[in-house]
């Protein structure tokens, strides 16, 4: 897949999560365990983004933040799977109504609350941030997202009475008829070919609006900025439900993360029916549990047993079946193969490997074996007490690694040569905490290059060759004297 025709499904900048540590008095400064300081980049659609590190460096506290497991501290984590305008999401609503008063506050706020608002305003409305009057550019957009929530409602409500339709035609109890649950749908599709002609409407007025102000500089400036990405950070908790079944989780434990009191086959459709997939007692169901059973390993005739009739590999497979039957767009999968022998890690990789051309899945592979990383992913990320350090395609990263830090994990892959033209690199010390990282690079404490500039500035993370990260003052294979 070429570079120029990726396609950003998740654009993180800046992401911080942040931990309380217990006071010990009250008067004391409260400390905080910074799990995750400040991590940028791109994931893009379709590709495997494996990411390593030491125990402890924050690599599954970033997988989980991605998914707002946790709430983020800080920092923007936008996703480009669904489209904003589907969604209608309450604080795109927010923004609006107050646009004047932002682009006020635009004027009193400075470093980065400033830039921050700035982004904000000008991915929402793009070039309209540069209008002298924003008051007709917020009463348009307002009538434009009032429209598309409407649209969202309907088609709720209609699936909800063709779910109840199906229920009466198969002679469940149902306080309707069969004949006013199809008025009530017809009325809701009628409702509905009436939204999308104003909202046709209403998108017209809007584009006229823009012509008219598309040639002037300070438009075209902010208007490149604009998208309809859906910053997860924002959402409340109803909406972040909308969008769990797209952004999933595969878990590191294989035993602890299955109900022992359920069958494989109610630990599948579980989240089949919490997501409405299919309405509970559906007589679908089973087919398709059983089909994607099939799909991940699994003989479709396990379906009734209990995870401690399993082996860890199978038991594996059956988190995996329970992520995938959901059919979403992006995977975390959390030290998925750490826990499991070598023979059956192999499986597993290659079951999720031939899953992501099947459904064309985009997976973050988190894990502290690099062998693994290396054959699973598209992309690697080297992660640090918090930081990424290190972000580069596969192949770059393993035969020219840039950050030292990455350079000594390299160097203790074991492998079969009998003569080894380099030697491992040994690291002294041990890992700064993370409630007191040291000042300037967190990794010169350990850094066999150290100088006094690591000490005091901390490097920048930045593009040292087409695709290839790093934040260090003296990258290893740039020539470092």
């Amino acid at each position: 897949m070429e570079k120029q025709a990726r396609k950003v499904l998740l654009h993180i900048q800046d992401l911080k999560q942040y931990f309380p540590v217990k006071k010990q008095h009250f008067k004391e400064e409260q400390k905080y365990v910074r799990a995750n300081d400040g991590i940028s980049l791109d994931i893009y659609e379709g590709e495997t983004l494996g990411l390593v590190g030491e125990s402890g460096c924050g690599k599954s506290t970033f997988g989980r933040t991605l998914l707002q497991l946790y709430k983020q501290t800080a920092g923007k984590t936008i996703y480009f799977g669904t489209s904003r305008d589907s969604l209608a999401p309450k604080y795109v609503e927010d923004s609006l109504k107050n646009l004047v008063n932002l682009r006020s506050q635009l004027k009193k706020e400075e470093g980065e609350k400033k830039s921050s608002l700035y982004l904000d305003l000008s991915q929402l409305i793009g070039g309209f941030l540069a209008v002298p009057d924003l008051r007709p550019v917020s009463e348009i957009l307002l009538k434009e997202y009032g429209i598309r929530k409407t649209l969202r409602l309907l088609k709720e409500e209609e699936n909800n009475l063709r779910i109840t339709s199906q229920k009466i035609k198969k002679g469940e109890n149902s306080p309707f008829t069969s004949q006013s649950v199809l008025h009530k749908i017809n009325a809701k599709e009628r409702e509905g070919e009436k939204q999308k002609e104003a909202l046709k409407a209403c998108l017209s007025s809007i584009q006229a609006m823009r012509n008219s102000y598309e040639k002037e500089e300070a438009f075209q400036e902010y208007e490149q900025y604009r998208n309809d990405g859906i910053d997860l950070a924002k959402l409340t908790y109803d909406e972040i439900r909308r969008l769990r079944k797209e952004l999933q989780l595969i878990f590191q434990d294989p035993y602890s993360s299955l109900n022992p009191k359920m069958t494989v086959g109610q630990i599948i459709s579980e989240g089949l029916t919490t997501h409405h997939i299919f309405k509970k007692g559906d007589s679908r169901i089973q087919d398709y549990v059983m089909e994607t059973m099939e799909k991940c390993g699994l003989s479709s005739y396990m379906i009734h047993r209990y995870p401690h009739q399993f082996s860890g590999g199978q038991r594996q497979r059956i988190g995996i079946a329970r992520s995938l039957a959901l059919k979403p767009k992006f995977v975390v999968c959390d030290e998925a193969v750490s826990a499991l022998d070598v023979s059956i890690q192999s499986q597993i990789i290659n079951l999720l490997l031939d899953l992501k051309g099947e459904e064309h899945l985009t997976y973050l592979f988190i894990s502290h074996d690099l062998s693994v990383v290396k054959y699973i992913s598209d992309r690697v990320g080297v992660m640090y007490l918090g930081n990424l350090v290190e972000l580069s395609e596969t192949g770059d990263l393993f035969s020219s690694p840039l950050h030292p830090y990455t350079e000594a994990l390299l160097s203790a892959i074991p492998t079969t040569e009998v003569k080894k033209t380099k030697q491992p690199i040994f690291l002294e010390g041990d890992i700064p905490s993370p409630v007191s990282p040291p000042s300037g690079c967190k990794f010169h404490t350990r850094c066999p290059y150290c100088t006094q500039v690591c000490k005091e500035e901390t490097p920048a993370f930045k593009e040292h060759t087409p695709g290839h990260f790093a934040a260090c003052h003296h990258p290893v294979h740039k020539g470092r004297s």
